[in-house]
């Protein structure tokens, strides 16, 4: 079965970090750029980051850039994604999802991205 399952949501203090995992299983990694997207209640979908098949080039909104980073480990089929700074106005479900390629830092075009997970809850709360 080909799915992706994300992990490593909860709940953290403003200024804390967490660390979202994205692993594949029934596929490999390897060929996909994946990106990362939330989803507030209320608010639309937003990407937040993306990071190419091999990991050479990473890609964030405005909105966490700088407090955020992307990588992955092709010998887990795991992407990551660590929050850093976190603030209440990232709390949102975290999804990841497959697609062909990064696009920008700003552009995240959903419908190109293909095998969506479940999602992990993030709640910045104090």
């Amino acid at each position: 079965q080909v799915q992706l399952v994300e992990s490593g949501g909860g709940l953290v203090q403003p200024g804390g970090s967490l660390r979202l995992s994205c692993a594949a299983s029934g596929f490999t990694l390897d060929y996909y750029a994946i990106g990362w997207f939330r989803q507030a209640p209320g608010k639309e979908r937003e990407g937040v980051s993306c990071i190419n098949s091999n990991g050479g080039s990473t890609y964030y909104a405005d909105s966490v850039k700088g407090r955020f980073t992307i990588s992955r480990d092709n010998s887990k089929n795991t992407v990551y994604l660590q929050m850093n700074s976190l603030k209440p106005e990232d709390t949102a479900f975290y999804y990841c999802a497959t697609t062909k390629i990064c696009y920008s830092d700003n552009y995240y075009p959903w419908s190109r991205f293909g095998s969506w997970g479940q999602g992990t809850q993030v709640t910045v709360s104090s």
